[in-house]
């Protein structure tokens, strides 16, 4: 199944999500991994969605979410940076998930940069993934 790229939009658009996970973790550097994602959930008789953006994209994964839902995730740096970012900019969303994605797009130029590798880092990211998923248009 091919997929338009408008509908790909629209689609992310109310049923997407970019979210920037902080964990605890001993052995980075400042003691936490920043873990960014790009999700898409959908019911098992929709998978084939699921796959077919998955094949558009080039990367990520189709998993079981929970129950009856699956997902279409990217959790790769590189593929989010390489495949997401740039889709997203040459074809903009056009609700307010369009702030989340520019919110999510400069934590993933900072982490480029060697920002999420110390302690001040980490919390000006923090800061800026709170913001996310909040219905804030700031």
């Amino acid at each position: 199944m091919k997929l338009d790229a408008q509908w790909i939009t629209g689609f992310v658009d109310g049923e997407g999500c970019f979210f920037v996970g902080i964990n605890p973790h001993k052995e980075m550097t400042a003691g936490f991994q920043v873990l960014p994602e790009f999700t898409v959930v959908q019911h098992e008789r929709d998978v084939q969605i699921l796959h077919a953006l998955k094949a558009h994209f080039g990367c990520g994964v189709v998993r079981v979410n929970h129950g009856d839902r699956m997902a279409y995730r990217v959790r790769s740096k590189k593929h989010l940076l390489e495949h997401i970012v740039p889709f997203f900019m040459k074809h903009p969303l056009k609700t307010k998930k369009y702030v989340d994605f520019r919110k999510f797009r400069r934590i993933l130029l900072m982490m480029e940069e060697g920002v999420h590798l110390k302690a001040e880092g980490i919390e000006e990211i923090r800061i800026i993934s709170k913001q996310m998923n909040r219905g804030s248009l700031r």
